[in-house]
């Protein structure tokens, strides 16, 4: 494990993959990539509000549009209950080692 501190101070550059999602209220939120992952052939994504850390992730599907990767609403029932059995048995494994 490294004692390097990750803070102003640092010397080389921390990109943080941001998103602007906007909310079904039409509210846009600053989203931070956090995790990503993959079940049957697909990629997901994972981010958090960059303004309130503490809030629910958003999971979103990531599809390829040319060069370009977007993030897409994952709106079929089947495919969520899948993403989140994935997702929570990730998050456990994660906490198990962590």
């Amino acid at each position: 494990m490294s004692d390097h501190v990750h803070d102003e101070n640092c010397e080389h550059d921390h990109d943080e993959a941001v998103f602007i999602v906007t909310d079904e209220d039409g509210n846009e939120h600053e989203m931070v990539l956090v995790y990503t992952f993959e079940s049957n052939d697909r990629a997901y994504a994972v981010l958090l509000d960059r303004n309130d850390p503490e809030d629910d992730g958003v999971i979103f599907r990531v599809e390829e549009e040319g060069e370009d990767e977007i993030l897409v609403n994952i709106e079929d029932d089947q495919e969520w209950e899948t993403v989140m059995k994935v997702y929570e048995e990730l998050a456990a494994l994660e906490n198990d080692n962590g």
